[in-house]
């Protein structure tokens, strides 16, 4: 009976390391799409960013001696974590980013979890105890403050409000990627071939739509655009959607979306660090409600007899 309490209290220890590692990588996404969306367009964005993601990562387990898939199963259910993650809200939070702050696009973004504890309800069965409840609606309320001064006709307000929706349904969408991998059985492929494989499906989507709709004219391919560009593609996103894949399948969804409520106060920071951006007080109060209904929904999860 010794040895299952020792697993658990090492795989607890690596999950929390790998969250904070995700969340400080992802953190600084929101500024460096930032710089980078100074020098192109949000589609072609978050197209090239897939490209390089993928060719590094499928390389990357290429050379570690794995191979590509060969069951036609995995690559279904690939494909419907790329559409879900890489493709709809990896094209949504680039689109999002470039109409409001980076720090208020990682608030935003911060709500994954809410709509994770949410569909892993509906999807997996998953119970949602009293304090988790109280969470998700706490969380959307700061959502909702958050959405308040680009619906009430604020200066820039129908550009915000509709970067605010688009980031609100990415979240949404990287919830159902996150369950869906927890749904499905997808342990004939590695963490690191699964995402690259993603990455690449992804990039077979938005690298057209984006030069079909928004064209290379207002792409400066400078050392401005490089710079953000391979820090988005390589470690805020090949590296950290291999860790959360890899964390996704030792944990509850809710544990593995655990990092949502640390990206944004990471993505707070390097917006102000990087970019002299301020919150405002509405903004800084639906924020709070936001990371704090987050974290009651995560701890709530972790804390449930059924994902000991």
């Amino acid at each position: 009976m010794a040895g299952p309490p020792k697993l658990i209290l090492v795989s607890s220890r690596v999950v929390f390391s790998t969250v904070v590692i995700i969340a400080l990588l992802i953190g600084g996404n929101f500024t460096a799409i930032k710089f980078a969306l100074d020098h192109t367009t949000p589609i072609l964005m978050a197209g090239m960013r897939t490209v390089i993601g993928s060719s590094f990562l499928i390389g990357f387990a290429l050379l570690r001696g794995e191979r590509l898939p060969t069951r036609l199963v995995d690559y279904r259910n690939i494909l419907a974590i790329s559409l879900s993650i890489t493709t709809i809200s990896s094209g949504l939070l680039v689109a999002g980013i470039d109409r409001v702050p980076a720090g208020v696009a990682s608030l935003i973004s911060g709500t994954m979890p809410l709509f994770t504890a949410a569909l892993s309800f509906f999807l997996l069965g998953t119970r949602i105890r009293p304090v988790g409840a109280v969470g998700l609606a706490v969380g959307f309320a700061g959502t909702i403050v958050l959405a308040s001064p680009s619906l009430v006709g604020s200066p820039g307000g129908s550009a915000a409000a509709a970067g605010i929706g688009m980031l609100v349904v990415s979240a949404l969408a990287w919830a159902f990627g996150n369950v869906y991998m927890r749904w499905r059985d997808l342990s004939r492929v590695s963490p690191v071939m699964l995402v690259g494989v993603q990455l690449a499906m992804s990039a077979s989507v938005l690298v057209p739509i984006g030069l079909l709709v928004e064209g290379v004219a207002e792409t400066d391919w400078s050392i401005g655009l490089l710079g953000p560009l391979l820090y988005a593609a390589i470690p805020a996103n090949a590296v950290t959607f291999a860790l959360l894949a890899t964390v996704a399948t030792r944990a509850t969804p809710t544990q593995a979306a655990s990092s949502a409520y640390l990206i944004p106060v990471f993505g707070v920071l390097f917006g102000w660090i990087l970019r002299g951006e301020r919150l405002g007080v509405v903004e800084a109060v639906g924020g709070l409600f936001v990371i704090g209904g987050v974290y009651l929904v995560v701890t709530s999860a972790a804390r449930a007899p059924a994902e000991r």
